[in-house]
């Protein structure tokens, strides 16, 4: 009898650790899941999907005070262009912020790596930037003044930037001049904002993103 009782104890003792561990397991593929949740209108005209190949974002970042400063690369991974009678009249673009990389196009070293880390994109808990363009205003000829809403760390601020846009044989290019103050998105890392006595160590809170989108029907 008591052979018994211990073998039933047994089992329940393994099956509620069975069951109780496969439920964060669930949850996480959830997350992993929900993680780039961009849907393309692949069946409508107006939109002209991205073509990530040829498109990219160059990054720079800076010292406050001295010429020290960082260029890299990070891509798009999936997007499009709301694209009527000629005119940019919206889109969106997403990034996967793993695929960051210094000037050399290096992704593991200690530059890219710290970028990566929470002292500025956290890029395990947030893996994809997006932007949503609003609305393109005509300046003169292909200048135009966009405006859209850019997602970085879960966190979204309206933004405007100047750009140049051309529609050609059904291929549309735009490349715009994006400069953001990071601090609003969270990326604090030796801000003078938050930072006391760190001098020549102080680090902009300007980042400068060159943007160059090339979409085709």
């Amino acid at each position: 009898m008591n052979n018994k009782l211990t073998i039933n104890y047994l089992i329940l003792i393994i099956a509620f650790s069975f069951f109780g561990c496969r439920g964060p397991v669930k949850e996480e593929n959830k997350n992993n899941a929900s993680a780039s949740s961009l849907s393309l209108h692949v069946e409508n005209e107006k939109y002209v999907v991205i073509d990530t190949k040829e498109s990219t974002v160059t990054w720079k970042g800076s010292n406050l005070i001295g010429s020290n400063s960082h260029t890299g690369y990070v891509y798009i991974s999936k997007g499009e262009l709301i694209i009527e009678n000629g005119q940019l009249m919206g889109g969106t673009a997403e990034v996967d912020m793993n695929t960051i990389e210094d000037e050399n196009h290096g992704r593991d070293n200690g530059l890219v790596n710290h970028l990566k880390d929470p002292d500025f994109f956290d890029v395990k808990k947030f893996p994809f930037s997006t932007i949503v363009l609003t609305k393109a205003v005509s300046i003169n000829g292909e200048n135009k003044k966009v405006a859209g809403n850019l997602t970085i760390k879960g966190i979204t601020h309206p933004v405007t930037f100047p750009a140049k846009m051309e529609v050609k044989n059904g291929i549309v290019k735009v490349n715009g001049k994006l400069v953001i103050d990071r601090t609003k998105w969270n990326v604090r890392y030796k801000s003078g904002k938050f930072y006391d006595l760190l001098a020549d160590q102080t680090i902009s809170d300007s980042i400068e993103f060159h943007i160059k989108i090339v979409a085709k029907k």
